[in-house]
């Protein structure tokens, strides 16, 4: 495993950074993702501050920074996506940059142009990039005019008078998505022509709901798809560059709770292309900053089924114009600081290596540690910690945003933290991981990491044969296996003698044998 980053890159960096036109980053996020963005920022010799609601008042972030500065909202999630309240933060502590982390403002264009109207830097792209890849339509439009592979489809906005005419003509089965949509709200399967007039309709009226914005476009609908990412980077300089790809095809309600690098679907000229293409896309929009670009992928779910053939189909699916959660997986095989490379772009410093320069070492694979019930359909779970113990090992590593003493709330995402392993190959990857879970444990709410390893032992994930639909395909592995009759006596006197009246009626001494007092015969 490469060092992260490699200590010659950071001292060489920190002796810039006193150059660079902000010596404070205010960090406009919290959990584990502000924990990892301050850990780069006083690496390098930089203050570090964040903002913080008061619900999150005993988060290590908190404890960390050089200054926390407190926030209010209606709701804790409203604090922390009120743009004007965190500008006036970035201002009375002297920050000269923000850094938005991944959700809350990190995609609002909105912020991205307000914090450079304020004479401050913004930690991610140019507001149009993010307003051109914000918008699935355009970026479409944008991608396909580009000449890169996209899904057959039909958009509305083209002419609405003749949308469904045009749908009809893509290859069934089709997917119906909202222009402005987002974690699967709105998105329709459809299978048959029939179908198609009333499900648009059920799309665009679930389209207004969530989003204010009806508007459509039907793709090609790929079955059992898988999902690969690339990661991006580029500079002010014109110059751009693919940090490889990221399997996330593991996911529950269109969220992903499995990453890894690279993927089993992929043989080296496959995955040249993806990578190409998605340097190519992010070229041709000039793009600065980190951002990832995604494709669904087809290729019969087989490892190798694609190799050399030239069939296999891959479409762009989204850009995501910031960094992404799982960014560790390619940190670990690249050696690359994905936050100190953001840091060093915005500042406007080359990228200072060309793509021949980048390379990957190993196999690494990403776990979300959600506080959810998965056999109870992924319902998020609340409580105290009570105790925390985590991995440690070669090859791991724990991005987490908690502590024991804190509280697990309904306020915010479920995801507690990320468990990083990486392996010489695959399989050492997956012997270590089954490890680090074992390792992990956390008393006070439900976590999912016994469904994780679950998951890591199925045969089919074993062999690389993931999809999209994997966990719907397989549910017995969100259930909670039964136990024996012993082994539930067992927990079930472990629990009781673990209570306070228990105890006290096991340790008493009955008053016969006390009234003895220290006689003995």
């Amino acid at each position: 495993m490469k060092a992260i980053p490699d200590p010659a890159v950071l001292e060489e960096t920190r002796g810039r950074a006193s150059n660079w036109p902000f010596r404070s980053v205010l960090i406009a996020n919290r959990g584990e993702i502000a924990v990892r963005i301050l850990r780069t920022v006083k690496a390098l010799g930089l203050e570090g501050v964040v903002v913080y609601h008061a619900a999150d008042r005993k988060a290590p972030a908190v404890q960390l920074a050089d200054r926390a500065i407190e926030i209010t909202g209606a709701t804790p999630v409203a604090a922390y996506l009120d743009a004007q309240q965190i500008l006036a933060a970035a201002k009375s502590s002297g920050a000269g940059a923000i850094h938005p982390g991944y959700g809350f403002l990190s995609e609002n264009a909105g912020f991205a142009r307000a914090v450079a109207e304020a004479g401050l830097v913004f930690v991610g792209p140019l507001p149009e990039q993010i307003e051109l890849m914000g918008d699935k339509v355009r970026a479409r439009a944008f991608v396909a005019k580009g000449g890169f592979p996209v899904a057959p489809s039909a958009i509305e906005d083209d002419d609405p008078a003749t949308f469904v005419e045009r749908a009809l003509k893509v290859p069934f089965p089709l997917l119906i998505k909202p222009a402005a949509g987002g974690g699967g709200k709105g998105m329709r399967i459809v299978r048959e022509a029939g179908q198609l007039k009333a499900e648009i309709e059920r799309a665009r009226s679930e389209g207004q709901r969530y989003f204010g914005d009806g508007r459509l476009y039907v793709e090609r609908y790929v079955e059992n798809p898988r999902h690969i990412e690339v990661q991006v980077l580029g500079d002010a300089h014109g110059n751009v560059v693919h940090l490889f790809e990221r399997e996330c095809s593991v996911q529950r309600r269109f969220q992903k709770i499995v990453e890894e690098t690279p993927s089993p679907a992929l043989d080296a000229s496959l995955r040249t292309r993806i990578c190409e293409t998605a340097a190519g896309i992010a070229r041709k929009a000039g793009y600065r900053n980190a951002g990832t670009v995604e494709f669904i992928f087809g290729a019969g779910g087989a490892p190798g089924a694609q190799s050399g053939a030239g069939n296999a189909e891959f479409y762009f699916l989204e850009m995501n114009t910031r960094l992404q959660v799982e960014h560790p997986v390619t940190e670990m095989i690249t050696g690359k600081d994905l936050v100190l490379e953001q840091l060093r772009v915005a500042a406007g410093e080359k990228l200072g290596y060309s793509q021949e320069q980048v390379t990957s070492e190993g196999h690494a694979i990403e776990f979300r540690v959600y506080a959810e019930d998965p056999a109870r359909g992924y319902t998020p779970t609340t409580g105290p910690v009570l105790a925390l113990r985590q991995p440690v090992g070669e090859g791991v590593r724990v991005d987490s945003g908690i502590v024991e003493g804190q509280d697990v709330t309904a306020a915010f995402d479920p995801m507690l933290a990320k468990l990083i392993v990486w392996g010489r190959d695959r399989t050492e990857a997956i012997d270590r991981s089954d490890r680090a879970l074992t390792g992990y444990a956390l008393l006070g709410c439900v976590t999912n990491t016994a469904f994780l390893r679950r998951l890591l032992r199925h045969p089919a994930f074993v062999e690389g044969q993931v999809h999209t639909g994997f966990l719907d395909a397989h549910p017995e592995i969100a259930a909670t296996p039964a136990l024996d009759s012993a082994t539930l006596h067992k927990l079930l006197a472990a629990a009781a003698l673990s209570t306070r009246p228990m105890r006290d009626v096991a340790d008493s001494v009955p008053d016969l044998h006390a009234a003895i007092g220290g006689w003995s015969n």
